[in-house]
């Protein structure tokens, strides 16, 4: 059976069309072809900045990563001279995944 990826562009275009139609910086996000899953965290966090601790906390433990995605991070990291703890700090991460996923995106 195979997996398919939820349409994140058509959910989110219908989001901020129906509660927030003057979010307008969403708008430069929305216009890419395909969203990717920073995209769609990008997009979360200008929807929705009043997020407690407890939110943001469950909310981590849902997030998934493709391949792409993970490569886009490490190269976040190395283009500004990061750290683990840095970069994961930036995208929420634990500093252990970061380091698990150098070793083995980067050998």
């Amino acid at each position: 059976m195979k997996m398919t990826t939820p349409d994140y562009k058509r959910i989110y275009s219908d989001l901020i069309a129906e509660k927030f139609p003057d979010r307008k910086e969403c708008k430069i996000i929305l216009s890419k072809e395909r969203l990717s899953e920073l995209d769609v965290i990008t997009l979360n966090n200008i929807l929705f900045k009043d997020n407690n601790k407890d939110t943001t906390s469950l909310n981590q433990k849902h997030r998934s990563y493709n391949q792409d995605t993970i490569l886009e991070i490490l190269r976040y990291q190395k283009k500004n001279k990061l750290n683990n703890i840095q970069v994961a700090k930036h995208f929420k991460l634990s500093r252990n995944t970061v380091a698990k996923w150098k070793k083995i995106f980067l050998f």
